[in-house]
């Protein structure tokens, strides 16, 4: 199994050490080129409007949507949430637009307001896990297909679409591995 990491910018090589935690073969995703023969993807936190402009300059953009789109598993953390959203309440991001979910920036406030919290995800451990927010979006709408997962406070913070996963939360900033290994079941099985 081959997994990429959007290697833009943001949570990079934390996602890539919980990977390799795993024994799973991990490339950085930078160039289009790199975007073959993966069975999966990954696209870290980070500055979403930074991101996002780099992969509009490096044509990764529409690659990435098809890829996503024709069932490449991909699961966006904090802004990869954001990238993967149809529709953003501030639209000041080129987004992938391929999962059914409204997402709401930097929805918790600034870095000051980042917190840790646990919590039971029941599809992904029985066993409270840690849940870290950095500047974190959530979801304020979902479409009729999405699968909730979690919601801290009444607001949607994990959700599931077809082939695509997305958190608001670092599951790569916790020595917990059981969403990557959630991620990479989802892999096996697409």
């Amino acid at each position: 199994m081959k997994i990429g990491v959007l290697s833009i910018q943001g949570g990079v090589s934390e996602h890539i050490k919980h990977l390799k935690a795993l024994d799973v073969e991990t490339i950085e995703v930078k160039f289009p080129r790199d975007l073959e023969d993966l069975d999966g993807l990954i696209l870290p936190g980070g500055e979403s409007t930074a991101i996002s402009k780099i992969l509009k300059e490096r044509n990764i953009l529409n690659i990435l949507k098809n890829k996503i789109s024709t069932g490449l598993p991909v699961w966006g953390t904090c802004a990869g949430m954001i990238l993967l959203s149809k529709e953003l309440e501030d639209t000041s991001v080129f987004n992938i637009g391929v999962m059914d979910i409204k997402v709401k920036r930097n929805a918790y406030g600034s870095q000051l307001n980042s917190f840790e919290t646990h919590d039971v995800v029941l599809e992904i451990s029985n066993d409270p896990i840690p849940l870290v927010f950095i500047r974190a979006p959530y979801i304020v709408e979902v479409g009729d297909t999405v699968e909730t997962l979690l919601k801290i406070n009444e607001n949607i913070v994990a959700a599931k679409q077809n082939n695509m996963l997305a958190t608001s939360f670092h599951p790569e900033l916790t020595d917990n591995l059981e969403f990557h290994k959630y991620f990479l079941k989802m892999c096996k099985e697409q």
